[in-house]
């Protein structure tokens, strides 16, 4: 088997990189696509799934050898076959991968109306549930494909009603409702601490509210799409709003921690022009990141630069990453260089015990989020795919309660109650440690 078939072939275990493509009813228009393998999804499905493709306007050029329509076609293929496909094109031991006995065959071209409609529509009952990659093989080398996709994947366990997402995406809709109502507690009790301390509200309070607001209303846009996706196989312009409040929410997020970091309204009213610079760097690369992200959505990795727009989201992401902890660690730097001459010892010694575990917060939060979670999307069975969503979701309400509680409103938060035993101890500790990171 050709490498230019293979190799497309191996990217389908990409998407465990990327974040989970939204299973719908798509409608794609597919223009002088010479791939040898073009991935358009990957669903769950249940004992009683279903896979519906039309195509129609199919048009194929090629050079001088006319192109064989046997070889070229949709097929569905088990995550459980992949190593067996993948061994048959490896040692030639078929010539396309519509031959191969482990996938199961959709259509070929061959099943096309005669033109001018050029045209077929099939549905394919799963006979066995698993998480399964819809593909189409173009083995004519040289040959270019051009048509209109209509593509329905679906359960339908009750034999009446269909749900749109995917096996181990079902329970998303509930689950990121019962996260934005937390959220809206939490903007609550946030609001009644800032009225209760009116005194101790600085602007970094209010910030930190319109983060909570956005967050919220984040995860309710989440759920209506999830929702009207898993009835209606469309998001019904939720979508829209959805990516907007993602937006919002990522940009402020990022720009909080920066703030906090640097210690703006809490501890001192302005920000150093390296500072500035940082926030310069952050908002951009996350318009960058949403917009990857975006892109990664609604297109799905069907479109030729899927595997690029993952590549720039994961760089993003982690550049957003590494930055975010600078300001932090200068802002401890400076509170240590700091104490050693202002005479308030055990002041300097609580914020510096502050911003230190706020430090070590951050980091716990970026190393969940990005790693531990990214694994247990790796792990988990197709089935419960929603369980890495819900750990994502827990991870940032701990560490948005950690944050708001370290930071709240009040001139009686302990790390600034002192008394003369603990200055003169403070004064001791300063004098004889360095408080290194």
């Amino acid at each position: 088997m050709p490498n230019s078939i293979l190799i497309p072939l191996l990217l389908i275990t990409f998407p465990l990189l990327a974040p989970p493509a939204t299973s719908e009813i798509r409608t794609l228009h597919v223009t002088d696509d010479n791939r040898p393998m073009i991935l358009f999804e990957k669903f769950g499905f249940t004992h009683k799934g279903f896979a519906s493709v039309a195509i129609s306007s199919v048009s194929v050029t090629t050079g001088l050898m006319q192109p064989d329509p046997s070889r070229l076609g949709f097929f569905l293929l088990s995550e459980g076959s992949l190593n067996q496909v993948l061994m048959e094109l490896e040692y030639n031991h078929i010539p396309c991968v519509v031959d191969s006995k482990f996938i199961s065959l959709l259509f070929t071209f061959q099943d096309l109306a005669p033109p001018p409609h050029s045209s077929v529509n099939k549905s394919y009952p799963i006979g066995y549930p698993g998480e399964y990659f819809l593909l189409f093989a173009n083995c004519n080398r040289g040959s270019r494909v051009t048509m209109d996709i209509r593509m329905e994947l679906y359960n339908s366990d009750d034999g009446v009603h269909r749900d749109y997402l995917s096996a181990g995406e079902s329970q998303l809709p509930s689950l990121y409702f019962m996260v934005s109502l937390v959220y809206f507690c939490f903007l609550g009790f946030w609001i009644k601490e800032c009225r209760k301390n009116k005194l101790s509200v600085h602007r970094i309070h209010i910030l930190m509210a319109v983060l909570l607001v956005v967050k919220a209303f984040n995860l309710i846009c989440a759920s209506e799409e999830k929702h009207f996706i898993k009835v209606t196989g469309t998001p019904h312009g939720w979508d829209v709003l959805f990516y907007t409040f993602q937006f919002f929410r990522a940009v402020l997020l990022f720009t909080v921690i920066i703030l906090i970091g640097t210690g703006w309204s809490f501890l001192k009213p302005f920000l150093q022009e390296k500072e500035k610079k940082m926030l310069m760097i952050v908002i951009p690369l996350q318009v960058l990141a949403n917009v990857a992200s975006t892109v990664i959505g609604e297109n799905g990795p069907f479109i030729k630069s899927w595997v690029t727009w993952n590549q720039v989201l994961l760089l993003v992401d982690l550049i957003c990453c590494c930055a975010i902890i600078f300001p932090i660690v200068w802002s401890i730097r400076s509170l240590r260089e700091t104490s050693k001459t202002d005479g308030k010892a055990a002041r300097n010694l609580a914020k510096l015990t502050l911003f230190k575990q706020f430090y070590v917060l951050v980091i716990g939060y970026l190393y969940f989020t990005r790693i531990i979670v990214f694994s247990l999307r790796t792990i988990s069975s197709y089935k419960f795919e929603w369980v890495a969503n819900a750990a994502e979701e827990t991870a940032s309400l701990v560490f948005y309660l950690m944050m708001f509680y370290m930071f709240r409103p009040t001139d009686r938060n302990e790390y600034f109650l002192v008394n003369d035993d603990e200055e003169k101890e403070a004064e001791r500790y300063l004098q004889t440690n360095e408080f290194e990171l």
